[in-house]
């Protein structure tokens, strides 16, 4: 299957307040954003051309900027309009939205307070993230050799382009070894989570996730969680040690892209999908379809 390179494929992406021809859309290779990780980003989910969470997204996108201490020159109200006119514009009805904000080039040096904010949106269409056998079997977790960093040395609460390597290198090794993810420790040797995702477990019923102190606390994980509470699944959020995943019963990992997607191991621990993580799949399919 030949892949289509994102930098070439028609449309539009909406750059700096106004719409731009996709292969238009470029940047300088001399921005700080590059050169120096000053930039966050946001995931956000289309379903049947609506958009799910789409203020709570520009709100974390908002708050991951300030956190690195710049400001993006778009209000959260013009910031949703923005994302619904690329929608709109690229006619997606079942797909993934990308907003990115980063640094300028007008000073290549580590401190950039001067330098201009930029702003793209884009979005494409896009099908479940992972082969639609494996939500049966649920997929299969390694151990990452990376831990998600303390807040005290790392911007942990922003969802910012640079905390995403380790990420990175951890995926690309796991698929490497024959896996489709990594599961991460965080700095203190707790369960924190999967590359790109949330962790969560059931133990006996109850749904045991870890404390977000030093990783995202994801909007598909709070989304879940309130969910559970709905339908009187006792939520418990806690710090997990490694060696507890062997009292669980099913674990699956929550994400925009991921959705709801159940795990069938992690390291030495397996796992089978079963009634408390299909009951949530299918209640959080028919809320972002309702």
């Amino acid at each position: 299957m030949k892949i289509l390179p994102f930098d070439d494929r028609d449309g539009f992406i909406w750059y700096d307040g106004k719409m731009s021809p996709w292969r238009d859309a470029k940047v300088h290779v001399l921005n700080h954003g590059l050169h120096y990780a000053s930039s966050v980003f946001e995931g956000i989910k289309v379903y049947d051309g609506k958009i799910f969470k789409l203020n709570e997204h520009s709100e974390r996108f908002r708050k991951s900027a300030e956190i690195l201490e710049f400001e993006i020159p778009y209000t959260t109200a013009q910031l949703n309009e923005a994302t619904k006119e690329i929608v709109a514009k690229q006619g997606i009805k079942d797909g993934y939205i990308r907003p990115v904000a980063w640094r300028g080039s007008e000073y290549m040096k580590i401190y950039a307070k001067g330098n201009s904010v930029h702003v793209a949106i884009a979005t494409w269409e896009w099908p479940t993230y992972f082969a639609e056998e494996l939500y049966k079997t649920g997929i299969k977790l390694c151990w990452a050799k990376w831990k998600r960093p303390s807040p005290e040395t790392a911007p942990t609460a922003a969802k910012a382009a640079g905390l995403y390597m380790i990420c990175t290198m951890s995926k690309q090794l796991a698929e490497d070894s024959g896996y489709h993810d990594a599961m991460m420790l965080d700095y203190r040797g707790y369960i924190a989570e999967a590359t790109g995702a949330n962790f969560f477990m059931v133990v006996d019923g109850e749904l045991h996730t870890p404390t977000p102190d030093c990783f995202l606390n994801g909007i598909t994980r709070q989304t879940v969680m309130d969910l559970a509470r709905s339908l009187d699944i006792k939520v418990v959020e806690r710090h997990i040690k490694p060696e507890e995943l062997a009292s669980a019963q099913e674990a699956f990992l929550t994400g925009t892209a991921a959705e709801i997607t159940p795990v069938g191991q992690v390291g030495e621990y397996k796992f089978t999908p079963g009634r408390v993580t299909n009951l949530l799949k299918d209640e959080y399919h028919k809320l972002v379809r309702a």
